[in-house]
């Protein structure tokens, strides 16, 4: 039998030359040495530049709760069920909460009037937006409500938002989770405020809406601000607040 052939293969047309390697005792040349940092200064250019950030746009949103007034005396959570007048001729009507949430603080604001009507959702508006102010948030930039025809029609809403430079923004049709913040707000101020105790009358409720306000604003924590109650996410001016 004849001897193997260990010498190297001769490169052909189907056999690529191996090149120099361990095939062939030579080891891999080193590694190019690194290049020199550039000159310090304008001219060295970072392969990642610095990220800028946009100023933050501030958004606000409003919407309206509709509550049963409470007759002189107190009404069924103080004399039960049973006691209730069903007479709808001696009903005492209902108040609508019209409330504004500001998107980034979580800043709350409110106020109960009879109807719901253009006229008052604009002049509530106007109020608001007063009330942010003084709170150190002066631009309103877009309002975000529900498909009330208030907000979609009424000439009144456009002209206090045209004139406070802000664009109005609608939820989905039948999504009021689209307007969570408000809505989430609005249970809030069901559950400590309107139905907090029983109240003997309705101007009694009405008094103490200002008081939930300043509580919820100032000193009730939130969890979506880490614990912190809204007012902390605004600089104030010294003594503004209590």
């Amino acid at each position: 039998m004849p001897a193997a052939d260990h010498t190297q293969a001769r490169p052909g047309p189907h056999r690529p030359d191996p090149g120099p390697g361990p095939l062939n005792g030579a080891s891999h040349p080193d590694p190019p040495p690194p290049a020199p940092p550039g000159p310090p200064g304008p001219a060295h250019r970072s392969a990642h530049p610095p990220l800028r950030t946009r100023p933050a746009r501030r958004a606000g949103a409003c919407g309206r709760q509709k509550l049963g007034r409470i007759p002189d005396g107190g009404g069924w959570r103080i004399h039960g069920r049973d006691q209730r007048n069903h007479d709808r001729a001696h009903t005492v009507g209902f108040d609508y909460i019209h409330s504004a949430v500001d998107d980034h603080t979580r800043i709350a604001y409110s106020e109960i009037h009879p109807n719901e009507k253009a006229d008052t959702c604009a002049g509530f508006l106007r109020r608001a937006a007063a009330f942010f102010a003084a709170c150190g948030i002066p631009t309103i930039e877009r309002v975000l409500t529900d498909n009330a025809w208030s907000y979609r029609k009424a000439t009144a809403w456009r002209q206090a938002l045209s004139d406070l430079g802000a664009t109005g923004k609608r939820t989905r049709a039948y999504r009021p989770q689209t307007n969570g913040k408000v809505e989430r707000f609005n249970r809030t101020l069901l559950e400590e405020w309107a139905y907090q105790k029983p109240y003997t009358s309705n101007d009694e409720r009405t008094a103490a809406l200002q008081d939930f306000l300043h509580t919820y604003n100032h000193h009730r924590c939130h969890t979506a601000l880490g614990g912190r109650p809204p007012i902390s996410r605004v600089n104030n001016a010294p003594g503004q607040y209590s």
